[in-house]
């Protein structure tokens, strides 16, 4: 008998552009709705990550300060319970500093 249960899973990342990442990898590699991922502040102040990244990073006089970097994001999503450790690398990969399952 298959198992179909499912397991919320949580990870935290410094920048937004990690985060997002993370989101591609859920829905190419485990075909997770996009939908069914959530994206945000991994506190109660409005961020765009801890660091700066993308477009804040590249900016002609160096890295922009004007952007709400007041914490980390944390991307959730339920997924398959056969999926928890393929996931948990695949978070690793795109650059999580922690990563819960429950």
């Amino acid at each position: 008998m298959a198992d179909d249960s499912s397991t919320t899973i949580r990870a935290t990342f410094k920048t937004r552009e990690a985060a997002d990442l993370a989101v591609e990898h859920l829905v190419q590699q485990y075909g997770i709705s996009r939908p069914d991922i959530f994206i945000q502040s991994a506190t109660d102040r409005n961020t765009a990550g801890s660091e700066p990244s993308g477009g804040d990073a590249s900016h002609e006089q160096g890295a922009r300060n004007d952007a709400p970097l007041e914490g980390e994001i944390e991307v959730s999503a339920d997924i398959a319970s056969n999926q928890i450790a393929a996931v948990h690398r695949s978070l690793g990969d795109a650059g999580a500093i922690r990563i819960s399952s429950r």
